[in-house]
């Protein structure tokens, strides 16, 4: 299907999960058909990077469930600063292995997972809903229950997958894409390419078949799909449109100029843009 075909499946009011980690693949071809269409009010797990910048900026999340924003290379995502300063959405703020075991558990489908990570620290403050329970076995240690954070859709970008809906990473990490699918009711994954079958490039398979068709709603062909962030080895991070990116949310102004340029239209228009600026910038 396309970016705009597996977005119309979504709704307001979802609990949405965004794979990728940071400025890393995240599936930008499917959060620009997001923008696109009126779907708000959403709840966002993620691994935050301008995934949730951009759904911040343009007032569509409620609620983010998250361990950090960032673009890497800039350490704090601008937009969702912006946004979380202005006091425009509610934030729960989870350690790493939290936001990890908290997939995990809706994954097995299971209320929650205990987990040692949190403890000592001000999550547990920040955080007053989360429970501790006490281990029955002999040593009795106390571990935080960590709730299940079941999803109602996935968007995810992997480098290749094939029509079925199993998916391929080529890069150095899953960033827990898999979890991120099967935590949820419906997932779809954004690729590089459509591969047959047999096609799966060599290199470390079967482990890096990611994702498995059976969570898998729907498949969506989008070359540069996780552009700017980076989807390595097919192509870096864009840090000049990044650094571009993070500079608009200073200017209001700067930043409904850059909207205008490359988030509106269909993702034919945003490459044209992409690329104008690229020359421009050369």
């Amino acid at each position: 299907m396309t970016a705009d075909e597996a977005v119309a499946r979504l709704s307001s009011g979802m609990t949405l999960g965004i794979g990728g980690w940071g400025s890393r693949r995240k599936p930008m071809a499917l959060v620009r058909a997001l923008l696109r269409s009126p779907v708000t009010d959403l709840t966002v797990v993620s691994f935050g990077g301008p995934d949730v910048g951009l759904l911040a900026a343009a007032g569509r999340i409620r609620k983010l469930v998250a361990a950090f924003a960032t673009l890497d290379s800039i350490p704090l995502e601008p937009h969702f600063r912006a946004a979380r300063q202005r006091g425009e959405l509610e934030l729960t703020e989870l350690d790493e292995a939290m936001l990890m075991w908290g997939l995990t558990a809706a994954a097995h489908r299971l209320p929650f997972l205990p987990v040692r990570a949190g403890l000592g620290s001000d999550v547990m403050r920040v955080n007053p809903g989360l429970r501790t329970v006490t281990s029955p076995y002999a040593d009795g240690e106390e571990l935080v229950a960590v709730p299940a954070l079941t999803l109602d859709a996935a968007l995810v970008h992997l480098n290749r997958a094939d029509r079925s809906g199993n998916a391929q990473y080529l890069g150095p990490d899953p960033y827990f894409d898999d979890l991120f699918c099967e935590a949820a009711r419906e997932a779809y994954v954004s690729c590089e390419r459509i591969v047959e079958g047999g096609e799966f490039a060599a290199a470390g398979a079967p482990q890096t078949l990611l994702v498995q068709r059976h969570c898998v709603a729907g498949v969506v062909e989008a070359p540069g799909g996780a552009h700017f962030t980076s989807c390595v080895p097919d192509y870096e991070r864009d840090e000049a449109f990044q650094a571009a990116y993070a500079k608009a949310a200073a200017d209001p102004e700067e930043w409904r100029e850059f909207t205008g340029h490359f988030l509106s239209g269909d993702e034919a228009g945003y490459r044209s843009a992409v690329a104008a600026f690229a020359e421009e910038w050369a």
